[in-house]
């Protein structure tokens, strides 16, 4: 009997581990997916909207940081969530010339780990920048972040990015892209 209980046991903390696991992917998933632009999720009017989206996702004393020799200084470091409110309301509000029309993310290389009720994960990410001016830009980052169960709910507890690349791409490379996403709509 004890023996069955041990193997229970261990099977419930692997299916714990990996509800945990999928958690997490879909966080992350989720965190990139409201960064893109145009913004998908269907009922998302505005900006503040989007952050408020993003918001829901962090703890209250989460960390957002760009770190190394190219992203110290273009992103740098906030701490707690009324900090990271403001820097991406910033960069959302920002009036830019050109026009940002654009920007997609795309994970892989994916690393989750798990232990009790905090994690850390791994991913690289790509992500195409098209301007209206016709210049464009891929990105490439390896992100190294942290979650954290709270009230049996992932959040993230840190965004670290990393910059791996950056490199023009030619004009027209991309042929047609949409002005404003319909995907999520019914």
């Amino acid at each position: 009997m004890s023996e069955l209980l041990t193997r229970l046991e261990m099977l419930e903390q692997r299916v714990v581990t990996l509800e945990a696991e999928a958690d997490i992917r879909r966080i992350q998933a989720r965190y990139m997916f409201l960064c893109d632009t145009p913004c998908p999720e269907a009922d998302v009017k505005d900006d503040g909207q989007r952050v408020d989206r993003i918001m829901d996702l962090y703890t209250e004393d989460a960390v957002w940081e760009g770190v190394g020799e190219y992203y110290d200084n273009q992103f740098g470091r906030c701490v707690g969530k009324n900090a990271i409110r403001s820097h991406f309301q910033a960069f959302w509000s920002q009036k830019r010339d050109p026009e940002l029309l654009l920007n997609v993310h795309y994970l892989t290389s994916e690393q989750i780990h798990v232990h009790g009720d905090h994690a850390d994960g791994q991913w690289i990410h790509c992500q195409p920048w098209i301007f209206s001016d016709g210049s464009s830009l891929l990105r490439s980052s390896r992100l190294n972040n942290l979650f954290r169960r709270e009230d049996g709910v992932w959040k993230i507890a840190r965004t670290r990015t990393e910059n791996v690349f950056i490199s023009p791409l030619k004009s027209g490379w991309a042929e047609t892209f949409p002005k404003h996403s319909v995907l999520m709509n019914p």
